[in-house]
């Protein structure tokens, strides 16, 4: 399933610092359970693909501060 513009959603962290800051694709995500991120400053750098399971610690992590 290739991933396409319109998949990706940007964090909802990015307004905290202008807007710049990670990418996914949750489409992507729940029909192969990787995750696909992305650095939203640079869409057409590379994709880092994370099992859903990393993911979910990262954003535990995250909102933890």
């Amino acid at each position: 399933m290739p991933i396409t513009d319109r998949d990706w959603v940007k964090s909802s962290y990015s307004g905290a610092n202008g807007g710049e800051c990670v990418e996914w694709a949750p489409r992507y995500a729940g029909a192969s359970g990787v995750v696909p991120v992305r650095d939203s400053k640079c869409v057409g750098g590379p994709v880092l693909m994370v099992t859903s399971q990393a993911w979910v610690g990262l954003v535990t992590l995250v909102r933890a501060g």
